[in-house]
């Protein structure tokens, strides 16, 4: 970890008003410590090790003898423990001071900490609050070259969308049979071309399908049929930048169905609304959570008559991973109450999902000055069809 690292976690911790922010580990359970102090996974870590970081000041070191030197790579003083009561010993100084800890009732990616553990702190006086605050603002928000790589890896994914689309088309006039797995990998060809990298392919699903959220296949999948609805998922970025995350609806057709140019239709309705929603609160002075965006959106949904087939979240946080550290737009599946800051970057792609086909609309926006910005290019408005 750098002085500058340092520097930017005690500003967070500032900008949340905590009196510190503590990391502790065991068996490398809690991986956002590991990561966050860059301390290697390969290492032993058989023994609880401590690493507190005031909001101003020098942090603490806390670690076993027998693992004396697992945070000698971090700056702050190092205090030595044998047994358990040496470990509550040395937390006792920490004592009257609210903490933040990765622990959190709703947002589980970032609650590792562990109930016996935090009871063990509290006992040696000290006052544990969710991190998952601090965990945004140190993790979860990007600077300028954040953007700068995310619009980058955005305007590739929809000129790969144009690719893909144009390659379906030209198969539904040629007649050729055209499978989900041919589509699929022309998109990890161009996104081997571009350089960019992927923790899972893309979702290219068509017919029934479209339902699954998390389609997957092997082999060729399906082969696309008069009619279908087509559903794009692709997210990618360059090596060590930002994540960029879209979803586009097709149909293996000249024309879509009604009911699928209807209900798209409703999903523009409620993922501008979704937008239009924090544009309006930002221009009030007003910081939206994640929660209330996903609210607004279910309203317009619900209020339309599609509650039954609302199966997820309206977005999640992207940063360096593609369901990032930052605000997620969800006040059900993991209720987010952490505000819209600036560099926060998120997904709005709500869905309908019926017996026999499925829709989602995806665009990815961040805020610069207190302004909501979508980035990529120009948002699908309307059904690709052939």
């Amino acid at each position: 970890m750098t002085l500058e690292e340092l520097d930017a976690m005690q500003e967070a911790i500032c900008g949340e008003g905590h009196d510190g922010w503590l990391f502790c580990n065991f068996h490398h359970r809690d991986k956002l410590s590991d990561e966050i102090l860059h301390i290697s996974p390969l290492s032993t870590n058989s023994r609880w090790w401590v690493y507190a970081i005031p909001a101003q000041g020098n942090p603490l070191k806390i670690v076993q003898g027998v693992e004396a030197v697992v945070l000698d790579e971090l700056p702050g003083e190092k205090v030595v423990y044998r047994g358990r009561d040496d470990f509550i010993a040395a937390l006792r100084p920490l004592g009257g001071k609210r903490w933040g800890v990765h622990v959190s009732e709703t947002l589980t990616p970032v609650s590792y900490l562990d109930a016996g553990t935090a009871a063990t702190f509290e006992a040696a006086g000290l006052g544990l609050v969710s991190a998952a605050g601090l965990v945004q603002r140190f993790k979860g928000l990007l600077d300028k070259r954040g953007i700068e790589t995310h619009e980058k890896a955005a305007a590739h994914l929809y000129d790969i969308v144009t690719i893909a689309w144009d390659r379906i088309k030209n198969a539904y006039t040629r007649k050729v049979p055209v499978h989900e797995g041919d589509i699929r990998a022309l998109m990890l060809e161009e996104l081997k071309k571009r350089n960019l990298i992927t923790d899972h392919p893309p979702i290219v699903a068509a017919g029934i399908h479209t339902g699954d959220p998390h389609y997957d296949f092997s082999g060729l999948g399906a082969l696309m049929h008069e009619g279908d609805t087509i559903q794009f998922d692709l997210w990618a970025k360059e090596a060590g930048a930002v994540y960029a995350d879209i979803s586009w609806v097709g149909v293996f057709a000249v024309t879509a169905p009604p009911e699928v140019e209807k209900a798209f239709a409703d999903l523009i309705r409620a993922r501008e609304g979704a937008y239009r929603f924090i544009e309006e609160e930002l221009k009030r002075g007003q910081r939206p959570s994640g929660a209330a965006v996903d609210q607004r959106t279910r309203e317009i949904l619900i209020g339309l008559g599609y509650e039954p087939f609302i199966k997820h979240r309206t977005g999640h946080g992207i940063d360096t991973e593609c369901h990032g550290s930052g605000v997620n737009i969800d006040s059900v599946e993991f209720p987010d109450s952490r505000l819209l800051l600036d560099g926060s970057c998120f997904s709005l792609e709500p869905g309908l999902y019926f017996s026999g086909f499925g829709l989602r609309t995806e665009i990815d926006v961040y805020i610069v000055q207190g302004k909501p910005v979508v980035s990529g290019g120009e948002r699908q408005f309307s059904v690709l069809t052939c």
